[in-house]
């Protein structure tokens, strides 16, 4: 799928520096960013909903543990 990416000048100049100095083009390198982002709040949202479990399921030992 196609997209269009408006980009401020800085930004641009930004990520072009930045593959520039990884040899790499300006999509290879934005294309890794997006993937890094939505990989890092997938796991993001995982751990809380984890927490949010352990919490939910263990509240009494987690008190008493608060407590000790």
């Amino acid at each position: 799928m196609a997209m269009t990416l408006r980009l401020t000048d800085e930004e641009s100049e930004a990520l072009r520096r930045r593959a520039d100095a990884e040899g790499r083009s300006m999509q290879e390198v934005a294309r890794a960013a997006v993937r890094e982002y939505v990989e890092t709040r997938e796991h993001e949202d995982d751990v809380d909903r984890a927490a949010a479990w352990v919490t939910t399921n263990f509240r009494e030992a987690l008190d008493r543990l608060g407590r000790a």
